[in-house]
Formats: C-alpha cells, structure tokens, sequence
C-alpha cells in the first residue's frame, strides 16, 4: 500500500507539538500530528499529563489542570483543521525528501507507512527518576522533578523541602525555592557540587540552604497522602537519617527522546536537538525541532508553546518556498 502523503507531520503532542499544529493548520499547511500511545512514561500531551495544577500559564487566572490544559489545546487544534493520529512513530529516514516515517508495528517494512515534505520534531524530554521506595505514590504529591514548574504550590509554601543534585540545574533550583520553603536541604552523593564555582558559592552561603555531601535518599516517606518526610543514608559512613520535608525536588537531569533521529540530526553533548539559534531549524533542511527536545535551559509549558509557533512559521516558510520553487 501506498504511504500516506503530508505537507508537514508534527511528532509529539505537549505544548510545542499543538501550538505548532495550530498555527500550520491556520495557515492551511493541513499537519498532521502524530500523538503517540505513550511515550517517555508519558500519555500523549506529555509532560503536563502528569501534573496537577498549573498556575503560570497566561490565561488562567485561577490556574488549570496539567491534564486539562493539554487537553484545551488538544481541542483547538483540531478545531483549527490539524489531523491527529494517536499512533506512536518508531522510524524516520531523514536522508531524502519526502522524509519516510513509520508506525508503530510497520518499522520491519521497507516501505513507509507516511511521507511528508517537512516534519516538525516535538517529542520532548522526560525528567530522570530515582525509582525510590514511595516515588509513585507521592508523585506530584510532595515529589517533583520542576522547582520552577511546582515551587510555588501550597504545599510547599513555609516548609523544609529537599532538593537532590550537584549540578548547576540543583543549586538554581535550590535557591529559587528558598523564596517559599521554610529550608531547603540538599542532598549530594559525592562530597563535592559538580555546579560552577560561583553556583557552588551561593549555595553554600545561603542561609536558608543547607548542603549534605555524600549523602543519598533512600526513601520517600508521607501520610499516605502528602509526604512527609525524606529517609537518607551516609555514602561513607552507612549511617541513615531522616530529614522531615513537605517537597522533595530531583535535578538530576533530563532525557531528551532523540532516539528517533539520533545519527541522522545533529545532536549536543547531551543529546538534545542542536537548531540554528533564534530558530527552530536543525542540520537537515525541513526539519524542525521545537519544545525540550531541543530546550535544556527553560523547560516550560509557556517556552514550549512559543518554540512550536517558532517551528510552525519556519515550516511554513519553507513549504511556501518550495511549492513557488517547484512552480
């Protein structure tokens, strides 16, 4: 059977992924977005399936749910002319155009289920997990991988939280949530911070901030609805502790999913998808890339969004030009 053709497929469906199907939609480029089942642990709309209330997103006011939002822009983008397939993609051949692309289940057949003239890559990063005893049942209830994202929310405000990393991404984070923990403790596993000097120095001298060197979490413990507390271990030692917190935060570091295109796209050190700075564009022409596959700075609903439209009327720029080229 024939492969299904497209002007522009847009893979993966967070905030990146709609924000682009909308604006290519409108501007009658007739995407198709191809949702996913679950990917990175996530349902489709990604990230922000998992979270509970989301409070900084322009235009709501009294705040919105994670799983709710996503399914708002869901909604619009459809309503806007965007097709979606909730289908995961397992293969891309980026080495000619029209670029092939596979389905779930037909990745063994030489011949591609769908072909599109551009492809806008929006399959994100999911944040790493330690797997603790209590991480899933206190999940979005104490434990969070997103100072910036959940700092703010009640639960934490005036309380000691916990934040576990070494690295530049955990001191920034420790620090922002000073501004509403009671204390923020945080746990290093060697007895020196992998953050830069000057990150390392305001860490430490942060009195409200108290460092734990070769220290680990061991358990996350609560009330069977909120957690309550954060069970540890000395590295060095053997000895175990218990530190009382109403947050625990990871910045630990996130995986981008560029399994899809690795070796094809160029990629950082780090995995992410490079792009041309103030664009969308990466190394192969038509490709876009868009949201935290390609973010390891913001990583936010609201950055997502406005790198899809970035993505979206770099597309449409380029399928505009290529059908007066083929005229």
């Amino acid at each position: 059977m024939a492969p299904q053709q497209h002007k522009v497929a847009i893979i993966g469906s967070g905030p990146a992924g709609h924000t682009a199907a909308i604006y290519l939609a409108r501007a009658n480029m007739e995407p198709i977005m191809f949702e996913g089942m679950m990917a990175n642990g996530f349902a489709p709309g990604g990230q922000l399936t998992t979270t509970t209330d989301v409070e900084n997103y322009p235009g709501f006011p009294e705040g919105v749910l994670g799983g709710e939002l996503m399914e708002k822009m869901r909604a619009q983008s459809e309503r806007c002319g965007a097709k979606i397939e909730t289908e995961t993609i397992t293969k891309l051949d980026l080495s000619s155009r029209p670029f092939k692309i596979w389905r779930e289940g037909s990745e063994d057949s030489d011949e591609p289920t769908d072909v599109a003239q551009a492809i806008v890559l929006a399959t994100g990063a999911s944040a790493r997990r330690m797997n603790l005893p209590g991480e899933e049942k206190y999940w979005q209830n104490g434990i969070s991988a997103c100072a910036v994202c959940d700092g703010a929310v009640p639960i934490f405000r005036n309380k000691p939280l916990v934040v576990i990393g070494g690295g530049d991404s955990a001191a920034e984070e420790s620090i922002y949530l000073t501004k509403y923990g009671s204390h923020v403790h945080v746990l290093v596993r060697r007895d020196v911070l992998r953050a830069s000097k000057v990150m390392a120095s305001r860490l430490l001298k942060h009195p409200k901030i108290t460092v734990h060197f070769n220290t680990v979490a061991t358990e996350a413990v609560g009330d069977g609805s909120l957690l309550t507390a954060v069970k540890t271990r000395d590295t060095k030692t053997g000895e175990e502790g218990e530190i009382t917190a109403s947050g625990l935060f990871y910045a630990i570091g996130h995986d981008p999913a560029t399994t899809l295109v690795k070796g094809q796209v160029d990629l950082d050190e780090e995995g992410y998808i490079k792009t041309v700075p103030g664009s969308s564009l990466t190394s192969v022409e038509g490709v876009f890339a868009a949201g935290d596959v390609q973010d390891k700075r913001y990583r936010q609903a609201i950055t997502s969004a406005g790198s899809g439209c970035m993505a979206a009327l770099d597309a449409e720029r380029y399928l505009t030009e290529l059908e007066e080229a083929a005229n």
